[in-house]
């Protein structure tokens, strides 16, 4: 268990820094963060899956392209809401997704979920209705935005579920990678900015930072159950709101944290309970 902490630490780390310089490079336009995100990635897990002799197109290939285009969708909007409002927030928000994702099992994959799980939900969505609704600094395009990216994230989980064991996790994630990639360089070229001195190791870095942070969150799944390693991802919104705080100068009213505390504690509890 120590060492699926660790892991976890080290990958809720990783993408907090991720997060906070996506937001510090939000000057940027957002195809071209996607793109530098990206190309990072896809470099180290390629470099990965060829060095392991993996077969690098995999086997269910429609699913995992469905995937990528959801999540290159959910990552796009999320990167556009951190323009908006406080990472902190925006990375509390974007937890919601497992309530989209149930959705999406439900109807599309046929699974149950318990009352007390729905209930879980509604007290989680509530937590989303308190930072809207007391939040002094949120915008409300930036609130929709990360909603959206939820609703795509959620899409994502349900898409990972049916691919199943039958391809690498690192393959799945490498589609991803070179689709956004693709798609990122393509819509960026029209707008390009041209990164200056430290900004070029900033970009670069987010590739970097967002592949460790997905490999280390799949070494602490590998040697600790999921019901105990879960929970430990919300260690990135302490992370996240606290670099905002001293980084970005964030102000988070107690009725905001409230909410990020509803939504945070609801989903927690949830994953317990869907494990029993």
């Amino acid at each position: 268990m120590k060492k699926a902490v660790l892991f976890m630490i080290i990958s809720t780390f990783s993408f907090t820094l991720m997060n906070a310089f996506v937001k510090y490079l939000s000057h940027f336009p957002t195809f071209e963060i996607v793109f530098f995100r990206s190309i990072g990635s896809l470099f180290l897990a390629t470099s990965y899956i060829l060095y392991k002799g993996i077969p690098i197109l995999g086997h269910n290939r429609k699913l995992m392209l469905y995937r990528s285009f959801a999540g290159l969708t959910a990552m796009s909007l999320f990167f556009m809401s951190l323009k908006y409002i406080p990472v902190g927030t925006a990375v509390s928000l974007r937890y919601i997704a497992p309530i989209f994702a149930a959705f999406f099992a439900v109807f599309l994959l046929k699974e149950k979920l318990r009352a007390v799980q729905w209930l879980l939900f509604v007290v989680a969505f509530c937590g989303v209705l308190v930072i809207k609704g007391f939040g002094d600094s949120l915008n409300t395009t930036g609130l929709l935005l990360v909603l959206i990216a939820s609703v795509f994230s959620g899409m994502v989980y349900v898409l990972i579920r049916k691919i199943g064991k039958g391809d690498h996790p690192l393959v799945v994630v490498n589609y991803f990678m070179f689709i956004g990639t693709l798609v990122g360089g393509i819509l960026s070229i029209k707008n390009f900015i041209l990164p200056q001195g430290s900004e070029w190791i900033l970009l670069l870095s987010l590739g970097i930072f967002g592949f460790f942070g997905q490999l280390f969150m799949t070494k602490a799944f590998q040697v600790a159950k999921t019901t105990l390693v879960a929970p430990l991802k919300y260690i990135e919104v302490i992370f996240t709101a606290t670099v905002g705080v001293f980084w970005f100068g964030d102000i988070y009213s107690v009725l905001s944290i409230l909410g990020i505390a509803l939504i945070v504690g609801a989903l927690v509890a949830n994953v317990f309970i869907g494990k029993r």
